[in-house]
Parts: structure tokens; sequence; C-alpha cells
């Protein structure tokens, strides 16, 4: 079991995130994980980010505040436990247009990686 108080959750920074606080809570620096990460993020008033795409499904749920997500499709609010996933390759946004802090939790899994020699077979035969 690997366990990551809060209190202790590594900080990162990626690009293009303004006014926002971002810790991992498992995963990459946080410990070991073999499918997917977990971080939250912080929020404050006027936070946002870039719209942005990654390779990779991402999960989000809202654990204070209000949050929103922009696609292509349009704008939705999330609110305290509203959750939202947005497919690999689909562009979004986040911001925080109210005027109290925010806190989302964001699930994701790694890149899938090729098959080792060998592994590809094994995979085939499992489904």
């Amino acid at each position: 079991m690997n366990v990551t108080r809060f209190s202790e959750a590594p900080a990162y920074y990626p690009a293009n995130h303004f006014q926002m606080g971002c810790v991992r809570l498992q995963g990459h620096e946080a410990g070991p994980a073999d499918t997917l990460w977990l971080g939250v993020s912080t929020l404050e008033p006027g936070g946002h980010t870039t719209s942005d795409a990654s390779a990779v499904e991402k999960h989000y749920v809202v654990l204070e505040g209000e949050v929103t997500v922009v696609t292509d499709d349009g704008e939705t609010v999330l609110r305290k436990h509203d959750s939202c996933r947005l497919a690999p390759g689909e562009a979004r946004a986040l911001k925080n247009a109210s005027a109290a802090i925010a806190v989302i939790l964001l699930a994701m899994p790694y890149p899938s990686k090729a098959p080792k020699a060998g592994e590809a077979q094994a995979a085939v035969s499992t489904r």
C-alpha cells in the first residue's frame, strides 16, 4: 500500500495553469501506480487553464466550489461532487469564475505503452 498524506503530497507545475496549485496524490512522484495517477488542483478565484487536449482521457470530480469546463461543445459548470470525463484528444479549458476557491480531483491514465516482444500475443489471447 502506498499512502500519500494530503499535507505531504508533492506539488507539480503543469504548463498553462494559472492561479492554481496542483499536487499529486498517487502515481508519478507521489508513488507507484501501474495504470493511472491522481491529482488535486486548487483554483483560486479567476484561476484557469488554457484550452488543451491530451492523448488520454481525463476524469474530473469537483470536491469544493464550482469549476467551469469549456470544450468545443460549450461550457458546463460543475459543482461539488459533479464529475466529467474528457475523451482522448478532446480539448478543454478549466476556469473558476466564482469568488470562492474551487478544488478538483483529476484521475488520468498513463499513456499506453507498446507491448514488449512476446506480450502482444499474450494480450490477444486474454481478450
